[in-house]
């Protein structure tokens, strides 16, 4: 079964609809050699991924640098064209993660520019495919100057586009008021379900890319975790429970890590072993209307492997399957979820 792909209109390329998500592979998650990393990469694009999405401050560079030689090693192995994408992977980054102090007061133009050279370099890319700001300050989002310059960096042909990853929906609405806005990165799934209410509809009507990340809710959505789960002392699932570092939100989609074991295991009892928790976690969210990518992380090829699976168009005996999922997701967000998630994100 072959990858699908999605080619939305402000984006004018086809993205494949599970793509690689590469904070794993950069820091936070534990150790990853460069060895697990290439291996990871490797997988997913011989899977049929066409689609990586990296960040600038992942590992301080490193993810990108990871990208950088595979894109070297394609060039000069001479890479196919897969799915009727380039012969190249679609590769998103995001910048301004770096700004320190991380407040408005540091979007200057000086730093933005800076901060898109930096990427072109690692990644060893004339124009970047597609640059994110990552999670800015929410002044940012109304602040036409940043843009004006991501706008600048386009006609310049640094960047090819630009979008904006996104906290909470009321960022996602307001970035969908600019003009030329491709892509809109926000965390959807089972544990998600806000973003279904109005930022995937208003995408989908203007075309933009909607990208959902954290689609597996930093693991929970696996099925592999338990109350005895323990994580490594680098690994933000264990230092970012609450909100110490980072958005909460980014760590198990900020639910309660018991909460969230009891949530999954009603999604399991409501599968019955019809298909793994992960691939229905994934094949939902690509159900979805408006949705256009999922970028699971993977620490391992044949995790990469399994991710890319889902990117097949779904039988009938899986859409079957699907919709008694779907039922139990919104049940189980309403019973175990919602209280805590909606109001916040």
């Amino acid at each position: 079964m072959s990858m699908q792909h999605r080619t939305p209109a402000r984006l004018g390329r086809p993205l494949s609809v599970v793509g690689q998500g590469c904070w794993q592979i950069g820091a936070d998650w534990g150790e990853v050699t460069d060895e697990s990393a290439t291996a990871v990469l490797d997988a997913a694009l011989e899977a049929g991924v066409t689609f990586f999405d990296t960040a600038d401050v992942y590992g301080d560079g490193r993810s990108e640098r990871l990208l950088g030689a595979l894109r070297t090693r394609l060039s000069t192995d001479g890479a196919a064209p897969v799915g009727g994408a380039s012969a190249l992977p679609f590769v998103a980054t995001k910048a301004s993660r770096r700004a320190d102090p991380f407040a408005p007061e540091t979007f200057t133009e000086e730093n933005l520019r800076a901060w898109v050279e930096r990427s072109r370099e690692n990644l060893g890319m004339d124009t970047l495919d597609l640059v994110q700001l990552h999670c800015p300050p929410p002044a940012i989002y109304r602040d036409d100057r940043v843009f004006d310059v991501l706008d600048a960096l386009v006609q310049e042909q640094r960047i090819a586009a630009w979008g904006v990853s996104v906290e909470t929906c009321q960022e996602a609405l307001i970035s969908l008021e600019r003009e030329h806005l491709a892509s809109i990165q926000i965390i959807v799934n089972p544990f998600r379900l806000k973003p279904l209410e109005q930022v995937l509809p208003a995408a989908a009507e203007k075309g933009v890319a909607l990208i959902a990340r954290v689609p597996l809710a930093s693991g929970l959505l696996t099925g592999k975790f338990s109350a005895t789960s323990r994580f490594a002392e680098d690994d933000h699932r264990r230092f970012n429970r609450h909100g110490e570092a980072f958005d909460q939100g980014e760590t198990f989609s900020g639910v309660d890590f018991e909460t969230g074991l009891a949530a999954v295991a009603r999604l399991e009892q409501a599968l019955e072993g019809a298909m793994p928790l992960p691939e229905a976690s994934l094949r939902w969210i690509l159900a979805q209307r408006g949705v256009t990518a999922v970028i699971p992380g993977a620490s391992s090829g044949e995790q990469a492997r399994a991710n890319a699976a889902a990117g097949s168009a779904p039988t009938a005996a899986q859409q079957e399957v699907l919709q008694r999922f779907d039922a139990a997701v919104h049940e189980t967000y309403d019973a175990l979820l919602r209280e805590s998630i909606h109001p916040r994100w």
